[in-house]
């Protein structure tokens, strides 16, 4: 029997159970296989070619967090906001400017989390909202009807959202104060990936800010798993590309209960596990993806592909076979000094040096200085052979 709707939400109990309580064991059994797949992803590449990724998947996450809101922008126009180079189309700048608050704030945050529990309280929400939207002029912080957002604060009006009733804005408070005496005691592995999907379906489903709760709840969110996927996956791009089941889903855990054996709270514990279910579920898949983009072997090839279809194509005559190994070298290895690659090409070292100086113009090499050490980088153009699949949208065509 399904029950009534409660016409006002304005007391914590109301959106228990905050967790699962039944059936956990196939959820701890998958927190634990997401667990033992992260690691071994850490493990497939040096520090500097996984410092290369997370700025890659950085950018993913700001534009796909965006494009959740309808507000996306082409990751081409990402790249240029990163070096300060925005569209005259002012609608166009507007998202640059959203994307690149997402990116900063985002880096921002990452070194403020010591333990997953931390980045899950309404301080850290309430700090992530704060760093997105600070960063943004006056004229970008408006709802749609022109109320401005005002960064980090609580919304100060009743709302609705779809045909969801969101607590009074006079009780949030008192909502978010009970979430952090449960997530507050997370500890441990196994209940890890449940807790983290719960609390963010119960912070969207409280929607305490004004506008932004999305944007802010899903760096909440990258943050409190950022431990453990060290920033080489994120669960917002799983999310996100499948926009539809997101919502679906999160539509789904909004259910009250129903009857008496869906749990002991106010709403469906059932469709909480659901979703929970689904959350690992994505976790997985993209730690499984990203295993696959990060493999040695498969890496290697596609940067010797990447060079000779530069060559091939009369790009720049810099780009030579003769730099494949050092490329190679440095996907194993991590860095190798410019005389290391110099020498690993076997080519004249005046032609060496144009070679390593193109590949630095073009971005498939990175270095700190003009003798600084020599890194992989993973420029967006180049994405669609090194990366194939990753991140498609950087390879369509620019439109606006």
């Amino acid at each position: 029997m399904v029950s009534n709707r409660i016409a006002v939400f304005d007391q914590p109990h109301q959106f228990e159970p905050l967790v699962p309580a039944q059936r956990l064991d196939l959820l701890r059994e998958r927190t634990r296989e997401v667990f033992e797949k992260s690691a071994a992803l850490k493990a497939a590449a040096s520090e500097p070619v996984r410092a290369g990724l997370r700025e890659i998947v950085r950018s993913m996450n700001s534009y796909y967090s965006n494009r959740i809101e309808g507000q996306s922008t082409h990751p081409a126009h990402i790249e240029q906001a990163l070096r300060q180079d925005f569209s005259a189309t002012p609608d166009v700048a507007r998202r640059q400017r959203l994307a690149l608050a997402h990116i900063e704030a985002e880096r921002a945050l990452e070194p403020l989390v010591s333990a997953e529990a931390q980045a899950l309280s309404s301080g850290f929400v309430q700090l992530a909202h704060r760093q997105l939207y600070e960063r943004l002029p006056a004229a970008d912080r408006r709802t749609d009807d022109g109320r401005e957002i005002l960064p980090g604060e609580l919304r100060r009006h009743d709302v609705a959202v779809g045909r969801h009733q969101p607590p009074t804005w006079s009780s949030v408070p008192l909502f978010l104060e009970r979430m952090d005496e449960v997530y507050g005691r997370l500890k441990g592995v196994d209940a890890l990936l449940y807790t983290v999907a719960a609390a963010h379906h119960r912070m969207m489903w409280t929607h305490p800010f004004e506008d932004g709760n999305g944007r802010a709840v899903r760096l909440q969110t990258h943050c409190a798993l950022f431990l453990l996927s060290g920033g080489l996956w994120s669960v917002n791009r799983g999310l996100a590309r499948d926009r539809d089941r997101y919502y679906l889903m999160l539509d789904g855990a909004d259910a009250m209960r129903q009857g008496d054996l869906d749990g002991r709270g106010n709403l469906s514990e059932k469709a909480l596990w659901d979703w929970c279910n689904y959350f690992l579920e994505v976790c997985a898949d993209q730690i499984g993806f990203m295993a696959h983009m990060l493999d040695l072997d498969r890496l290697r090839e596609r940067l010797q592909a990447w060079v000779l279809v530069r060559r091939a194509g009369g790009d720049s005559t810099e780009y030579r076979e003769e730099a494949v190994l050092p490329l190679r070298m440095l996907a194993a290895a991590g860095t190798l000094s410019r005389g290391e690659f110099s020498r690993m090409t076997g080519l004249e070292e005046r032609t060496a040096r144009k070679v390593i100086s193109r590949f630095l113009k073009d971005g498939l090499l990175e270095s700190e200085g003009h003798r600084g050490a020599l890194r992989l980088a993973f420029p967006l153009h180049a994405l669609n052979i090194l990366f194939p699949s990753l991140y498609p949208e950087a390879a369509a065509a620019v439109t606006e």
